[in-house]
C-alpha cells in the first residue's frame, strides 16, 4: 500500500523547509513565507495529495475546530436551512465541523443551548433565526468568537457582528423592475408589523418611486400578514369589483406565500398573469417560486451566502485572536438577487 504523505515530503518537493509548510498549510503564511514558496507549497500538497492532521493540528492550537450553531428554528423549519448549509460549507472547507442545536422558538433554552455548546470546548458560536429579528443574546455568545446570522443584537449598545440580507435594496430593486416594465400604478402586500423587514422592504419600495420623481399612493401600501390567505384576501381587497382603470397593474408582495394568494385572487377574478396583473414575489422560497403556474418573480434571499459570510468572518476570527468586527463595523449586508419568471410583463394596455 502506497504510503501517505508527510509535512516532510511536500517541504523536500517544494525545496522550503517543514516549519514552511506548517505555516503556509495552517493558514498562517502570509507575513511569515515568501508568496512564491506558498504557491510551492500549496502545489506541492496538491501532487501527493496531503493535507494537515486535523486532529493534531487541534491538539498543536488548543483547538477543537469545532464550531456550534444555536437556531430558534431553521432546523425544524421548512425555511432558511440554507443558511446553515453556507456556513458548514465553509466550515468543512477550513478543516472545521460544526454542531447545531435548535431551541424550536423556545427562547428560555437559548442559554443552555449556548453553555452546553460551550461545555463541549467549541471555538466559537453562531446563532441563527428564521426571518429578520432582533435577538437577546445569550451571555456565553460573549465568552468565544461569535456571529449572528439573519439576527441582529437587541442589547442598548449591540455586541456582536450580525450578518443580514439588504432588505432596502431588495424591496427597492423589486420596485425597479416593475418600474422598468412600464407599471406606474404598483400595490404592495407588505407583510407584518411584527417583521423589522417588512419596513425596510416597505423603504425600498418608496426610494424606488421617489427616485423616479413618481408618488406613492398611500392606499396602495398596507400590512398584510405573511401568508396565502392573507395574500388572497389583500388581493380581492384591491381588484375585486374595480375596473381595469382603476386596478393596480402590478402587486408587488414581501414574501411569495403572499404572492400565491395574489395569484389564486387573480384566477378568481378572471385576470390573467402576467396579462392583466404583474404579480412580484419575495424570498424565492424553495419549491414555491419555480413551480407556481405562473412561475413567481421574485427577490432570492441570499440565505446561503449570509451563512458562508458569516461562518467566514467567524472563523477569520478564531484563526486570527482578533474580534469578528475587528474591522470596525458590526454589520455586514449580503444583498438579494432578483429572479425574474413569468409573473412580471410590460403593463397592459387600457385600449
Amino acid at each position: 500500500m502506497q504510503r501517505k504523505a508527510t509535512a516532510l515530503d511536500v517541504a523536500k518537493r517544494a525545496g522550503v523547509s517543514r516549519s514552511a509548510v506548517s505555516l503556509v498549510l495552517n493558514g498562517r503564511g502570509d507575513g511569515n513565507v515568501a508568496k512564491e514558496s506558498q504557491d510551492r507549497i500549496r502545489q506541492a500538497a496538491a501532487e501527493l495529495n496531503y493535507s494537515p492532521n486535523p486532529i493534531a493540528l487541534s491538539l498543536r492550537n488548543q483547538r477543537t475546530r469545532v464550531i456550534g450553531i444555536v437556531s430558534d428554528e431553521v432546523v425544524t423549519s421548512p425555511f432558511d436551512g440554507n443558511i446553515i448549509g453556507g456556513a458548514d460549507d465553509v466550515a468543512r472547507s477550513r478543516g472545521f465541523v460544526t454542531v447545531v442545536m435548535d431551541t424550536e422558538l423556545d427562547s428560555s433554552r437559548d442559554a443552555s443551548a449556548v453553555e452546553t455548546l460551550l461545555d463541549r470546548q467549541v471555538d466559537g458560536l453562531m446563532y441563527v433565526t428564521v426571518g429578520l429579528k432582533p435577538l437577546d443574546v445569550p451571555q456565553g455568545m460573549l465568552r468565544v468568537p461569535s456571529v449572528l446570522a439573519n439576527c441582529i443584537d437587541n442589547a442598548p449598545v449591540p455586541r456582536l457582528h450580525h450578518v443580514i440580507p439588504d432588505e432596502v435594496s431588495g424591496g427597492r430593486e423589486a420596485t425597479e423592475h416593475l418600474l422598468g416594465l412600464g407599471h406606474r400604478d404598483i400595490a404592495f402586500l407588505a407583510g407584518a408589523q411584527s417583521s423589522p423587514a417588512a419596513p425596510l422592504r416597505v423603504q425600498g419600495f418608496r426610494a424606488a418611486f421617489d427616485s423616479a420623481g413618481l408618488p406613492v399612493r398611500a392606499d396602495r401600501v398596507f400590512l398584510a400578514g405573511w401568508d396565502i390567505d392573507t395574500g388572497f384576501n389583500g388581493a380581492m381587497k384591491l381588484l375585486d369589483g374595480v375596473s381595469p382603470a382603476e386596478r393596480p397593474t402590478a402587486i408587488m408582495c414581501a414574501n411569495d406565500r403572499l404572492a400565491v394568494g395574489v395569484v389564486l385572487a387573480a384566477a378568481r377574478l378572471g385576470l390573467s398573469v402576467p396579462r392583466d396583473l404583474s404579480i412580484m414575489g419575495y424570498d424565492d422560497e424553495f419549491r414555491i417560486a419555480n413551480t407556481m403556474v405562473p412561475a413567481l418573480t421574485t427577490m432570492a434571499l441570499p440565505l446561503r451566502d449570509m451563512g458562508a459570510t458569516a461562518m467566514t468572518r467567524l472563523l477569520d476570527a478564531v484563526e486570527s485572536g482578533d474580534p469578528v468586527d475587528s474591522a470596525g463595523t458590526l454589520e455586514t449586508m449580503v444583498p438579494c438577487r432578483l429572479v425574474i419568471r413569468e409573473s412580471t410583463g410590460p403593463v397592459p394596455s387600457l385600449a
